[in-house]
């Protein structure tokens, strides 16, 4: 790359830079979306805004925040509210297990492992299914799977930088695309549920509802992503002629395979015998707990739906305990107590922006401004004649744009839910289906802002390959991902709406309207 084209790539990085850095800590955000609401449920109360339910025929009026009985609500009732937020709970309750898998070494051994055994003639492919499937580590994907995925191509003699470029569009530039679900799907369609819940209040959210989507979007970016690294990508870094710190990391590797070896052995055992009590309780003869006999259809696997999250948990727990120990990670349980409380900590700042979170979508529904605007917005975009699939479009677009700026898709989709969900959910578009949308759009640019928080990680370790490797580099380097990505996101929306294909188990993507 020219030194011109490093300074532009740098000058447009800087301009966007001092923007994000300009915005507020997401908690602030919350605190203004609170008084803009407050603002405008008095005005809206004042001025008698009201809609008819469609369904039950029911006019719904606005009410004034600042009433007595709402003043007298948050005030009261504040520590209930973040109780009763449904993402919190799921949240915690998952990353209890996750975080004895993480700091046991569990996560990092799977991907490690998984790079050694990476085909040379389709390691492109293998190393950005690995990064897709690493999405459950959270920040461990990143420091153990970039590093190794340089190691490997270097090895291969091809350049450490494209198997940088790979695994981090893997992980996060592909991040909407999952082909097992975890702990994100169950926050973010958590988010959802209580958005949906402002029009249908018995509404529930299978943890899947994503999964049929998610698993196409990953398999079908995965060979894009082969053409642009193998096509587009490689020939612009060119030959590798060094050798960096390919010794350094295959030794540290080598040092601990004996002992990987052992604990994913015992680690796969725990696995299946969580696997195997889970499955007992769906199939054993006369005692199915997790089956609603009384039930038809779907319905009758919500019970095994909701026990999805004791399910990650137990196994994340099991496993990464067994791992622990066999490797001499964990020697008491005492060891594993800790490990879950690092877990906690390690998710202060989440409860924290959850506190004002759940207030703001609280206060959302007590106003009753979502119902009416979801309402009248429904009708306005009815007249407008626009079908699902361009709706659904202009909020890809519109989480795309968000994304630039705002790193946490889960503070955007808490903001924006309250509002999108209902309005879509009355245009006959399901939640699950507008979910899919958010998340893909969220993804796209992802890898080539720097309000992503991994932004800078990346670039120190692209920078151990490349000493002059700037932030235009990086930037440069991951655009033609997150422009294919884009276009093929965008396409797979479209189609997969127009078409009616269900989005997840028991979750259609549209339903006839009332």
């Amino acid at each position: 790359m020219s030194d011109t084209a490093k300074t532009r790539g740098g000058g447009l990085l800087d301009r966007i830079e001092r923007i994000g850095n300009a915005l507020p800590d997401p908690v602030v955000i919350f605190l203004i979306l609170i008084a803009a609401l407050a603002a405008a449920s008095v005005v809206t109360s004042a001025t008698g805004w009201s809609a008819v339910h469609p369904v039950s025929g029911e006019v719904m009026r606005t009410q004034s925040l600042l009433s007595e009985d709402n003043v007298a609500r948050l005030l009261t009732d504040m520590a209930r509210t973040l109780t009763a937020f449904p993402p919190l709970g799921l949240v915690l309750v998952v990353m209890l297990g996750a975080a004895v898998a993480e700091r046991s070494g569990l996560f990092a051994a799977l991907i490690g492992r998984s790079m050694q055994k990476a085909p040379a003639g389709a390691l492109t492919p293998f190393v950005f299914l690995v990064a897709l499937a690493s999405h459950h580590a959270s920040d461990a994907a990143y420091v153990v799977l970039i590093p190794l995925a340089a190691v490997a191509y270097a090895q291969a003699g091809r350049h450490p930088l494209l198997g940088v470029a790979v695994a981090y569009a893997g992980i996060s530039g592909a991040f909407a695309g999952n082909l097992v679900p975890g702990q994100f799907d169950v926050l973010m369609l958590a988010i959802t549920e209580a958005a949906a819940r402002l029009v249908a209040p018995d509404y529930v959210m299978n943890p899947l509802g994503n999964w049929y989507f998610t698993a196409v979007l990953g398999l079908g970016l995965a060979p894009i992503a082969w053409w642009v690294a193998d096509r587009v990508v490689e020939p612009r870094l060119g030959k590798w002629d060094g050798d960096g710190d390919v010794a350094a990391l295959t030794t540290s590797v080598a040092e601990t395979e004996s002992q990987q070896k052992k604990g994913l052995g015992r680690a796969a055992i725990a696995a299946l015998v969580v696997l195997g009590l889970f499955a007992a309780l769906v199939f054993w003869p006369g005692y199915t707990p997790l089956i609603d006999e009384s039930a038809t259809g779907a319905e009758r696997q919500t019970p095994f739906f909701r026990a999805l999250i004791a399910g990650f948990f137990l196994l994340f727990l099991a496993s990464g305990w067994a791992y622990g120990a066999a490797t001499g990670v964990f020697r008491t349980h005492r060891d594993v107590v800790k490990a879950m409380a690092g877990g906690v900590t390690v998710m202060a700042p989440y409860v924290v922006v959850a506190f004002f979170a759940a207030h703001f979508i609280a206060m959302f529904q007590w106003s009753n401004i979502g119902p009416v605007l979801a309402v009248n917005g429904a009708a306005a975009l009815t007249q407008t004649g626009l079908p699902a699939p361009a709706l659904l479009g202009s909020l890809l677009g519109m989480s795309a744009v968000f994304d630039i700026v705002i790193g946490s898709a889960s503070a955007k989709w808490s903001a924006m839910a309250p509002i999108v969900v209902p309005m879509l959910m009355l245009l006959g578009v399901s939640p699950e289906m507008t979910t899919a949308a958010y998340r893909m759009g969220d993804s796209i640019f992802n890898i080539v802002t720097p309000a992503a928080s991994n932004f800078v990680l990346v670039l120190a370790m692209a920078q151990r390959w490349s000493k002059d490797f700037g932030i235009g580099s990086l930037i440069a380097l991951m655009l033609p991902f997150s422009v294919c990505f884009g276009i093929f996101g965008f396409a797979l929306v479209i189609t997969w709406s127009a078409f009616g294909i269900p989005v997840g188990p028991g979750a259609p993507a549209l339903w006839p309207l009332p």
